[in-house]
């Protein structure tokens, strides 16, 4: 009998902190929501071992649901993971649970810690924590593991475009041995035997990729024919 009243507990218990989180998500979704589409300036600065890249600027234009495209003449290494992946995935809540995980402070701002779980056994999520300011709404910082990319940490600063939840800088940190890098990148690690040896051992340490976002239009209208073809 006392075990029975133990397991309700629980279940209650954790229905209670998923109603939370759930309520939680669901007003940083109706923000993400309002934005129909825009466009915006990036300068992408990359700090990887080995690799000497140069700031790069681009052009990132996004539209409801899920079109994305990158205009640069550079080498440009944008990760979508804690950019538009984690906006898109959380606006498809039957594909996931939250759960709450209690106050955590960042900067000196109360957050809202959520864990994200997705439910479907293919989903290329395999996890998702979020830290939410939920006075205003915003995710200050996320860290997402993917099949693909192993674990990304993302924290978010904004600006003026808070009200839409769009952020004016992104800084990631990202596992190079598991982050895809784009091929012309990924092919410098290996230039020469020497640099092998050294490669192998850098590519268990951290990059940073800082992504400053500037000139924001919004809800401006972008045709579905500019997203066609390469980015």
């Amino acid at each position: 009998m006392k075990k029975n009243i133990l397991l309700l507990f629980i279940i209650v218990s954790i229905s209670g902190f998923s109603q939370d989180a759930d309520a939680i998500l669901s007003r940083v979704v109706s923000k993400i929501n309002t934005v129909k589409d825009y466009s915006v300036d990036a300068n992408i600065k990359a700090d990887i071992p080995l690799i000497k890249i140069l700031p790069v600027k681009a052009s990132i234009y996004f539209k409801q649901k899920d079109k994305f495209k990158v205009v640069s003449k550079g080498i440009a290494i944008l990760p979508k993971q804690g950019f538009t992946d984690v906006n898109s995935f959380l606006m498809k809540k039957s594909s996931y649970m939250a759960v709450d995980g209690g106050v955590k402070t960042i900067d000196n701002v109360k957050t809202s810690l959520i864990t994200v779980i997705p439910t479907g056994e293919n989903s290329e999520f395999v996890l998702a924590k979020l830290w939410i300011d939920s006075k205003n709404d915003l995710i200050l910082k996320s860290q997402i593991t993917t099949r693909s990319s192993g674990t990304v940490t993302v924290d978010y600063s904004y600006g003026a475009e808070a009200e839409y939840g769009l952020p004016n800088q992104l800084i990631f940190d990202i596992d190079v041995k598991k982050f895809k890098l784009p091929k012309s990148v990924a092919a410098d690690l290996n230039k020469t035997e020497k640099d092998k040896q050294k490669a192998k051992k850098d590519k268990d340490q951290k990059g940073t990729i800082t992504i400053k976002l500037s000139n924001y239009k919004i809800n401006k209208g972008i045709s579905d024919e500019f997203f066609k073809g390469k980015n």
